[in-house]
This record gives C-alpha cells, structure tokens and sequence, in this order.
C-alpha cells in the first residue's frame, strides 16, 4: 500500500474540519486510505457498515483506489448513491447508476448496491421507497462532492433546503448545474441534460455518522470560498458543511487557491 499522503494545511471553517493537499493524487490516496480504514473498523466493532457514494469527475480517482486497496470484506458493505435523473435508464452512459456499476460494484461486490430508479414509472414512489431503505439503515460514511454551483447531490441553489423534511425528492435542475454535466462532458449539448433529477436531500446526506466531501480541482475554487467563507445559506448549499463537526472537507491547491 501507498503511504498515507499528509494535509499541508489544515484548519477550520465554524465547526467543519478542512485538509487542504499538494495534489488531487494526494488527496484520493488519503481519502481511500481513510475510507478503507473506517470501512474494517466499522465491520469488526458492529459486523456490518453503509456508505453512501458520490458520483461526477471529481470522484473518480477515490473511487478507483478505493477499490484497488483491497482488505474490506465489501460482502458486508450496504451501499447508496445520492441522485439520478429523471426518464435515464439504467445502462445510459450518462446515468449514475451506470456510473456505480461500472466503477464501484462490478469491481468489489458489495452486500447490495441500493440505485435510484431513474426511469421509474412513477418518480414519488421511487422516492418513497428509497426513502424506507434510508430510514431502515443506519450510515456510517457519507462521500460527496461540490458542485460548481454550489451544490450537494443536486441540492441546487433554487431547490436546496437545510430543513427539508423529505429524504428523497424530485427536482428540477439549475441551468449551472445541466452546464457542468455538459463540459464534464457527459451530455453532448445543454438540451441533451434531462431537466429533473431525483436527489437525496441535504439533511439526509448530513445524517451519515461520518461526512467526506472531496473537492479537488480549479474549477471547485469559487463554490470552496463561497462555502467556506460567505453566509451559510442555499445560496451556496456546501455551506451548511460548516454545521458539521462530524464532516471534514478536502482540497487541493488548486481548489483551495482563493482562500
């Protein structure tokens, strides 16, 4: 195994823990590391762990060390993802679900990978029944991301709600939001982007007992410093990271460059 890559920085922002990194590299080596870690701890002291994962570019090089590293008994692992679009069935290049399989439970075999039912006939009962298995299963470890709006799962600016009741809940996406899934190039137009998404709400993703959110990368640079340093508010839903003693929040020079 590789050496734990070390923060060059660390400090916090109100209650959040913030590492900053010289490198993505760095930064994926720490987290897989840390999540591995957490994962065989979690497995010996309770026989079982659940984590939810994120999907977007930003992940990637986590998720492919993560499975490379190898020493989790992923047999007893639950896993969940935290949204999908609306109407995208389940092998679309584009889709979450897709993203998962080909990524993370083809390659480890978990227990059972929970998906989001992008292209269910009725989108409020999907809703609803992945609500039950949320409500029905304790999380140890929820990894998200930022995204370049600000937004946690596609808890956009306009549909982002710190006190949302639902767990799971249909929206419609922000123009921001259908444009990084373009230049990340997952779409090949901004007419090709589906225009609603079923997502995990912000207090559903805040109740895992462990919160990692990784986001590396220039690009991330604004939403960091907006998160970081402007008011918690659905403005700039990562905020609420700053609420979170049980979270820690991951840079790397790039992302960090405007603090």
């Amino acid at each position: 195994m590789a050496e734990m890559p070390a923060p060059i920085r660390t400090f916090r922002a109100d209650q959040l823990a913030v590492e900053v990194f010289a490198s993505n590299d760095a930064l994926s080596e720490n987290v897989a590391q840390r999540v591995q870690k957490l994962l065989i701890e979690t497995i010996s002291s309770q026989g079982s762990a659940a984590a939810i994962l994120a999907t977007g570019n930003s992940q990637l090089r986590f998720l492919k060390r993560l499975t490379e590293l190898g020493g989790v008994d992923w047999s007893k692992v639950t896993l969940f993802h935290m949204d999908e679009y609306l109407g995208l069935p389940a092998e679309h290049p584009a889709g979450f679900r897709r993203y998962m399989r080909d990524r993370v439970e083809s390659l480890v075999t978990p227990r059972v990978f929970h998906y989001l039912a992008g292209d269910a006939d009725l989108p409020q009962v999907e809703c609803d029944r992945y609500t039950a298995l949320l409500k029905a299963q304790p999380i140890d470890l929820c990894c998200l991301g930022i995204g370049e709006n600000g937004h946690l799962a596609f808890n956009d600016p306009p549909v982002a709600r710190f006190d949302d009741t639902a767990y799971v809940k249909l929206v419609k996406l922000d123009h921001a939001c259908k444009m990084q899934q373009v230049k990340e190039g997952h779409f090949p137009s901004l007419e090709a982007v589906p225009a609603y998404a079923l997502t995990l709400t912000v207090p559903t993703l805040m109740t895992a007992r462990n919160v990692l959110c990784l986001a590396p990368e220039k690009r991330k640079a604004v939403p960091v410093r907006n998160a970081l340093q402007g008011p918690v508010s659905t403005t700039c839903p990562a905020s609420i990271l700053r609420r979170q003693p049980h979270a820690t929040l991951l840079l790397d020079t790039d992302s960090a460059a405007l603090l």
